[in-house]
């Protein structure tokens, strides 16, 4: 679902009537503000509409690429929520979880956080962003949680040896493996980064996309223009599952 950013109010599926526990993953990878990262107003809106239906503990995780503690950056960002949990996915245990696709594509398993593991409904917010031909919405959110000191190349951090094994098909197998019940897509800014990340073009959009990550992504990246290859490896491995 596409709704006009100035009349978004959060309206929670009717399973959060019910759980006792919400994760929130919103992308906040480095300290520069929206569109760079996930708004406070957004998270704070999220927050709200939760509050109206549910007492469930909502906690929100997330990581920086460096291995760094995500602290100091929650508080560049001013995510300062009231009865609200804020976590740093490194200091998490992470459990192995077998991929579900028999023939998958690039991973056979990932270590995902407890944490994850352990809530009922979890929620990933990003900005609207796309790095040359890649668009990063909610499924390219999920790599956050993977652990840095697993997944890293050599000493730089990050998330290289997965880069290695391509992107796209990473994208797709975690999909599968670390399957959300929600994506919230915030693009009142698009932003558009060349191949290196080096330069980038802002533009107004005024939208938000709400829903499953699968469509949320999809209708993202009808909007950039991109044709992304993760995309069409989803549709591959749903038909698998189904067989």
């Amino acid at each position: 679902m596409i709704v006009d950013a100035s009349d978004f109010v959060f309206m929670p599926p009717p399973e959060l009537n019910w759980v006792r526990r919400v994760l929130i993953k919103p992308f906040a990878g480095c300290q520069l503000p929206y569109p760079a990262t996930a708004s406070p107003q957004m998270l704070q809106a999220i927050i709200d509409g939760i509050r109206k239906v549910s007492d469930a503990d909502i906690l929100i995780a997330a990581a920086m690429p460096d291995g760094e503690p995500i602290y100091p950056t929650y508080k560049a960002l001013e995510y300062d929520f009231h009865h609200v949990l804020m976590l740093d996915i490194r200091d998490s245990i992470f459990v192995e979880v077998e991929n579900p696709l028999v023939k998958f594509y690039a991973a056979e398993s990932f270590w995902i956080p407890n944490i994850v593991l352990r809530s009922d409904f979890l929620i990933s917010v990003a900005p609207f962003r796309v790095r040359g031909n890649l668009g990063l919405f909610g499924i390219a959110n999920l790599l956050d949680l993977l652990p840095v000191s697993r997944y890293q190349k050599g000493s730089s951090g990050g998330w290289g040896s997965l880069y290695d094994l391509g992107i796209e098909k990473v994208l797709a197998d975690l999909y599968f493996t670390m399957p959300f019940d929600l994506s919230i897509v915030e693009a009142r800014q698009r932003v558009f980064y060349s191949e290196k990340g080096k330069e980038k073009k802002v533009e107004d959009s005024g939208k938000i996309f709400i829903g499953d990550l699968y469509e949320t992504d999809l209708r993202a990246s009808q909007m950039a223009g991109i044709e992304s290859e993760y995309l069409k490896l989803i549709d591959e491995g749903r038909s698998q599952l189904t067989e």
